[in-house]
C-alpha cells in the first residue's frame, strides 16, 4: 500500500496491485511506446545482506509496450504520486523482504509501521503537471519498501504450472514438502498417444490395425466391468443401509428384540412380574411349620375379604430367616404360585449404585409397578444388603436414602393394600431395627436345616429326577447327612449321579451316594498317595481301634463305615450313623463319643507299644478335650464343680482354672482307661478287624458285624 500525503491535499492510498490492473486494462487501447526504462534499482548493500540482483521492470513486463507517451503522462500524472521536494529522502532506498515477518503490516508491505516514524513520514502528493520524465528520474529516490516473498503461495503456484512457465518458476527452497504434495498429488504421468506407443514397442506395420482392435475392446471392456463393479458396489451399500434402518428399528419396537438400558439416574424401565403357576407348596420339602405359616399369606391374597370383614388386617412383611441353602427363596415362590398372583423378585444388591438417589428411585419403581398390580408378592433377598442399620458415615453421607425410601413404601403415609412383601436373610442381626418393627417386617418365619425325615423328602424328592436303583436306602443316607440343608443334598444327589456315570453305570445305586457323602464331608479321595507298608498297617489298627471301642460301648452311635483310604487331610476315618436326630445328649453319650476317640491311641499302644505311636490322634484329642470342657464349664457335669458355668475361664481365679483343668483331666483318663479295658478283652476281633481293613480298604457297618462275629466275608 503506498500512502500519498501533502501538507495541503488529503492523503490517498493507492494498492501496487491496483496500479498494474490499470495499466493492464489500458493496453488494448493504447499505442505502441517502443520506450522501456530501468524503473527500480537497490542501493549498493554488503553481500551478506543480499543474495540476488535488484528486481527490474520494464513497460513490456507491465503490459504497455503499446502505449503512447501521452496516454502514458497522462495516466501517471492521474494514478502515480510524485515525490516532493521538500523532504529529504536520502536515507531512504530499496529493500527486499525474503522472510515472514512478526506482524501483518509489516509481512504484506514489507516493512513495519514504526519503520515510517524512523524514516522521517516522507510526504507524497500528487502533481498534475508532472511530466513523465521527470516522474521517472525521480522515481529512483521513492521511499516505497517493495516486498519479494521467499515462499510460494498455493494459488500462484498453481497457476505457474497451468500456464505451463514450469521451467522459469523459482526455487523451491522455501515450499515445504507437504505443500509440493498438494501441488502434485493430481499430476501424474504424462499419458502416451496411441501411435506414441506402438512406436515405442516397436510394433509392425500390418499388425497395428489388430492392435488398434484389441486395444478398444479391452478399453471398453474395462470400462464396462468397471461399471457393474460400480453399480453392484451401489447396491450392496444400499441394501446394507436398508437392513440397518431396518434392524434399529426392529430393537426400538419389537418387543422380544428391545433392549433396556440402565441410565445413570435411577429411571430404569419398569419391572416385570414373573407368574409362579409351576411352583407351589408341593415343591417344597422338609420345611412343613413355615409353610404352615406361609399358608395365611396364601388364603389372604387368595380371598382378601375372608380377613377384612372382621377388622383384621394381615401382616404387610414377612421376614424369612434361616442358614443358607434352606429354601427361603423357594418358599417366596411357592407362596406366589399357590396364590396365582404376580411375583416380582429383587436382590437387596440390585439397589445399591455409585449414583446418589439411584436405590431410593429403585425402591419406588418396583412399589409402583406392585401397586399397580396388586394383589401381588414382592420379594427381596439379601434383605440384610440394603436393609442394613443405618451409619453416619462421612464416606457415604446418602448411604441412607435407599433403606429410608424402603421403610416409607412399606409402612408410611400413602397406604400399601394387597402387597404382600417377603424378605429373606441370613444375617437378621444387621437389619435395621425400624425395618423389623410391627407395621413393617412383623412377621417372622424360621427356616432350619431339615431334620432327619426332612432329609429324607428332600431326597426322595431328588431321587425322582435320576436313574436310581431300587435298592437305595434314602433313610439311611439322611441319617448319616446330619446339619446338611436343602441345597446340600441336592448336592449330594448330583455327585452321586456324576461318579455313576463315570463308572458306566446304567442308574445310581448305594454306593455312589456314600461316596458322594464321604466326597462333601470329608474331601475326595486320594488314590494317588502311595502309603507304605507300616503306615498302612498302624492306619489300618488306628481305625479299627475307633470301631471296636464304637461297637462294643453301650451309648456310642452305630458304626457307618469304616476305611482307610486317605481323603483329605486323613488317612482314614470311621463313620458313626446316629440313628435319629439328637437335640440333646446325655452324660453318658458325651463319654461314649470320648470313649470312641480315644480307641486310636489305644490301639497303637497296644499294638506298636508306647515308643511306636504317631501323631494321627491329635484331631482325636482335640475333640475329646472339647466334650471334656465343655462337661465341665457348660453343662454343669463336674461333682467337684458342680452346677455352674464358667463362660471365660481367663478372667476366672487361679485357684478355679486349676480345679477346671484337674476335672478335664481326670474325664480324659478314665475316658483313655475305658477304651483300652475294651480293646485288651476284644484283642481277637480287632486283629480280624485290621486284617479285613488292609484287604478290602473300606467295610460297611454290615461286613463289619460279619467280621466281629468271626466270620469270613464274601470275595469281591
Amino acid at each position: 500500500m503506498f500512502s500519498l500525503s501533502s501538507t495541503v491535499q488529503p492523503q490517498v492510498t493507492i494498492p501496487l496491485s491496483h496500479l498494474i490492473n490499470a495499466f493492464h486494462s489500458l493496453k488494448s487501447s493504447a499505442s505502441s511506446v517502443g520506450t522501456s526504462f530501468q524503473c527500480l534499482q537497490r542501493e549498493h548493500a554488503p553481500e551478506h545482506d543480499f543474495q540476488s540482483s535488484e528486481p527490474s521492470i520494464n513497460l513490456r513486463e507491465l503490459g504497455l509496450s503499446d502505449l503512447k507517451t501521452s496516454h502514458l503522462d497522462d495516466l501517471v500524472n492521474r494514478l502515480l504520486p510524485s515525490v516532493s521536494t521538500e523532504h529529504s529522502l536520502s536515507h531512504c532506498h530499496w529493500r527486499t523482504s525474503h522472510v515472514s515477518a512478526n506482524s501483518f503490516f509489516h509481512n504484506k508491505h514489507g516493512f513495519s509501521s514504526s519503520t515510517l516514524g524512523l524514516l522521517g513520514t516522507p510526504t507524497l502528493c500528487r502533481q498534475h503537471t508532472r511530466p513523465l520524465q521527470a516522474f521517472c528520474s525521480d522515481l529512483q529516490n521513492w521511499p516505497v519498501w517493495i516486498q519479494n516473498r521467499g515462499f510460494k503461495t498455493l494459488k500462484t503456484k498453481t497457476r505457474r504450472l497451468q500456464s505451463g512457465n514450469e521451467q522459469h518458476a523459482e526455487s523451491d527452497g522455501y515450499t515445504p514438502s507437504f505443500m509440493k504434495g498438494l501441488l502434485f498429488r493430481d499430476k501424474g504421468p504424462a499419458v502416451e498417444s496411441l501411435d506414441k506407443l506402438m512406436k515405442n514397442k516397436s510394433i509392425p506395420e500390418p499388425q497395428q490395425d489388430a492392435f488398434k482392435t484389441g486395444f478398444a475392446e479391452g478399453f471398453l471392456k474395462a470400462q464396462a466391468l468397471t461399471q457393474r463393479t460400480q453399480d453392484s458396489l451401489r447396491r450392496t451399500r444400499l441394501i446394507l443401509l436398508i437392513l440397518l434402518l431396518l434392524g434399529i428399528y426392529g430393537l426400538s419396537r419389537t418387543p422380544f428384540l428391545s433392549v433396556r438400558f440402565r441410565t445413570t439416574t435411577g429411571l430404569d424401565a419398569a419391572v416385570d412380574p414373573v407368574q409362579m403357576k409351576n411352583v407351589t407348596f408341593e415343591h417344597v420339602k422338609g420345611a412343613e411349620e413355615a409353610k404352615n405359616e406361609l399358608q395365611e399369606v396364601v388364603e389372604f391374597l387368595k380371598n382378601p375379604q375372608k380377613f377384612t370383614v372382621l377388622g383384621g388386617k394381615l401382616p404387610k412383611g414377612i421376614l424369612l430367616i434361616g442358614p443358607p441353602g434352606t429354601g427361603k427363596t423357594l418358599l417366596a415362590r411357592a407362596v406366589a404360585g399357590e396364590a396365582d398372583v404376580p411375583f416380582y423378585y429383587a436382590s437387596g444388591s440390585e439397589f445399591d449404585e455409585m449414583f446418589v438417589g439411584v436405590g431410593a428411585s429403585r425402591i419406588r419403581n418396583l412399589f409402583r409397578e406392585a401397586k399397580a398390580n396388586a394383589p401381588c408378592v414382592i420379594f427381596i433377598d439379601e434383605l440384610d444388603s440394603v436393609g442394613g442399620k443405618r451409619i453416619e458415615s462421612p464416606m457415604h453421607p446418602y448411604s441412607r436414602q435407599t433403606i429410608n425410601q424402603l421403610l416409607a413404601e412399606m409402612d408410611g403415609f400413602k397406604p400399601n393394600e394387597g402387597v404382600i412383601i417377603i424378605g429373606a436373610t441370613n444375617f437378621p442381626e444387621a437389619l435395621d431395627n425400624a425395618l423389623i418393627r410391627p407395621g413393617r417386617f412383623d412377621m417372622q418365619v424360621t427356616v432350619p436345616r431339615p431334620d432327619v425325615k426332612g432329609r429324607t423328602e428332600i431326597l426322595k424328592w431328588y431321587l425322582k429326577k435320576i436313574k436310581v436303583d431300587p435298592g437305595v436306602d434314602a433313610e439311611r443316607i439322611a441319617r448319616g447327612t446330619v446339619g446338611f440343608s436343602g441345597a446340600d443334598l441336592e448336592n449330594l444327589v448330583n455327585q452321586a449321579a456324576l461318579k455313576a456315570a463315570v463308572d458306566e453305570k446304567d442308574m445310581v445305586t448305594m454306593e455312589d451316594l456314600e461316596f458322594a457323602k464321604d466326597k462333601i464331608l470329608m474331601g475326595p479321595e486320594r488314590r494317588s498317595v502311595e502309603i507304605d507298608k507300616r503306615n498302612k498297617t498302624i492306619t489300618a489298627y488306628h481305625e479299627s481301634g475307633h470301631a471296636i471301642v464304637a461297637f462294643y460301648t453301650k451309648d456310642a452311635m452305630p458304626i457307618n463305615k469304616a476305611t482307610i483310604m486317605p481323603r483329605g487331610p486323613t488317612l482314614g476315618h470311621v463313620s458313626l450313623l446316629p440313628e435319629n436326630d439328637r437335640w440333646s445328649e446325655t452324660r453318658s453319650q458325651l463319654l461314649a463319643q470320648m470313649d470312641v476317640s480315644m480307641g486310636g491311641r489305644v490301639a497303637e499302644e497296644l499294638i506298636f507299644g508306647n515308643e511306636n505311636i504317631t501323631t494321627g490322634a491329635s484331631s482325636d484329642f482335640d475333640s475329646a478335650t472339647k466334650i471334656a470342657k465343655m462337661m465341665v464349664t457348660k453343662f454343669g457335669m463336674s461333682e467337684k464343680l458342680g452346677v455352674m458355668t464358667y463362660t471365660d475361664t481367663a478372667k476366672l481365679s487361679p485357684e478355679t482354672q486349676a480345679a477346671i483343668e484337674q476335672e478335664v483331666r481326670i474325664l480324659l483318663k478314665d475316658s483313655y482307661e475305658r477304651a483300652k479295658h475294651i480293646l485288651k478283652s476284644r484283642s481277637k476281633e480287632h486283629k480280624y478287624l485290621a486284617d479285613a481293613l488292609l484287604t478290602y480298604e473300606t467295610l460297611n457297618a454290615k461286613e463289619i458285624q460279619i467280621i466281629l462275629d468271626g466270620k469270613n466275608l464274601e470275595p469281591r
